[in-house]
């Protein structure tokens, strides 16, 4: 089956949630302009959207309309060439109708997984459970005639087990597209011994076209990128507990966060980026990832407690962020909840204390925007590590223990066969995470 006859029957699980909505939309793109090929004319395309709420569907298709119209108004050149033969379609506007039209009526949303059994792909978002997954996997196989292919976006379930409970015969492999699809240009491809060579190469051409940044990762539970974040949340944890000997946890909290953002000069704090990906979720890939490391502890009591206490974090439906560890106005951190005293302490009340044992940042600091899009981005980081290298406040050396314990967790992804190279690591960090800089590094030797 060729590349375009396998995306001429696709379905999307989970499609109205915050990765599947992404996912639908570069696979409806991908096959409505393979569908305006010459050869293909006359070809029905067809993109399940499957997911349980109707509701949810129903702003999904809001979500399309509005961005397949953005994507339509940056290839307008193409789509003039595309319907050339349509003498009818004369305005930029007549063309870019036309377009959206094309494309919406490839999607078909609906709440029966039923409707995936016609499928040739099926690309799975769903909640990050095992079980589930598994579950659903089978339901599928079992009344698929075509032996689909599974791509699942998991990003911390290894793939041979979910390929062995569910007797898919190596017809799956982990496509994990980060946060938002649509806009993050990572894709880490796991894959096992199983798999067919032909899917391997359809997944390889796939991320091509949609133009993605594809790192291999190995098969171990959370791969790279939660490989490193999880790790590097566990410490950052530990660091503010410490903390907690001579500051409120609050205060812990905004010294630490401040440490792994300004110090570091990352794109959010710590704790910020936990809030971000939802204590809950952050949690439960803990829970997954654990059994498969036995050498190691990856599970947070602290994380336990703001979950047992209702904070969670995570984002809105319009992608503005909920509150979790710390509370948020109009996108910025203003409070830290505080476990002793169950509220949330003003950052106002915190920063004078704090700042003053944190000490100065160095003096080339910059922050992470003005670094990371500057064209002397090397220069500027390393006078920014080389000041902070010299300086022995506590700030500077917390930050020096955080950056190491960094790398530290960076080369034990390789040396563990997660990753295959420094380079890989370096790359899911950078363009997954939207570091300045990977975590492998040469700045403080």
């Amino acid at each position: 089956m060729s590349y375009d006859e396998r995306l001429q029957k696709v379905s999307v699980l989970g499609a109205a949630g915050k990765m599947g909505s992404g996912i639908l939309l570069l696979t409806a793109v991908e096959m409505a302009n393979l569908s305006l090929k010459p050869e293909n004319k006359g070809k029905t395309f067809v993109l399940n959207a499957i997911d349980l709420s109707e509701e949810g569907l129903a702003g999904l298709m809001k979500y399309l309309r509005v961005q397949v119209r953005k994507i339509a108004e940056k290839k307008m050149v193409w789509l003039r060439s595309v319907y050339a033969y349509r003498p009818d379609l004369i305005e930029n506007s007549e063309i870019l109708d036309e377009y959206i039209f094309d494309v919406m009526n490839i999607v078909r949303p609906v709440t029966a997984i039923e409707t995936a059994y016609g499928s040739n792909i099926i690309f799975e978002a769903i909640a990050e459970n095992p079980g589930l997954k598994v579950k659903i996997f089978k339901q599928i196989e079992q009344n698929n005639p075509n032996k689909p292919w599974f791509f699942t976006n998991t990003s911390s379930i290894p793939i041979n087990v979910l390929n062995s409970e569910a007797g898919l015969d190596g017809r799956i492999l982990g496509f994990h597209f980060y946060n938002p699809p649509a806009v993050q240009k990572l894709v880490e491809l796991i894959t096992i011994s199983h798999n067919h060579e032909e899917m391997k190469n359809f997944a390889r051409s796939y991320a091509a076209n949609l133009k993605k940044v594809v790192v291999p990762s190995n098969d171990f539970a959370g791969f790279i990128g939660n490989g490193h974040f999880m790790r590097d949340a566990l410490h950052g944890i530990a660091e503010a507990e410490k903390l907690t000997d001579k500051f409120s946890f609050a205060e812990s909290v905004y010294i630490i966060n401040k440490i792994s953002q300004e110090f570091l000069v990352r794109p959010m704090g710590i704790f910020q980026l936990i809030d971000y990906v939802g204590i809950d979720v952050v949690r439960f890939i803990m829970a997954v990832m654990n059994p498969y490391h036995e050498n190691e502890n990856l599970h947070s009591p602290v994380l336990d407690q703001l979950f047992d206490l209702g904070i969670k974090g995570g984002q809105n439906s319009d992608g503005s962020q909920k509150d979790g560890i710390l509370k948020y106005e109009k996108g910025k951190p203003v409070a830290i909840y505080d476990l002793k005293q169950r509220i949330y302490v003003p950052v106002a009340e915190l920063s004078g204390k704090c700042d003053d044992y944190l000490g100065p940042l160095p003096d080339a600091y910059q922050p992470w925007k003005s670094v990371n899009f500057s064209k002397s981005k090397d220069l500027l980081l390393k006078a920014h590590f080389d000041g902070l290298k010299e300086m022995q406040t506590s700030g500077a050396n917390l930050a020096k223990k955080y950056h190491q314990r960094s790398a530290e967790i960076g080369k034990q992804l390789v040396n563990s066969g997660v990753a295959n190279s420094d380079e890989d690591v370096n790359t899911v960090m950078l363009t997954g995470f939207f570091h300045a800089y990977g975590p492998i590094n040469n700045f403080l030797n």
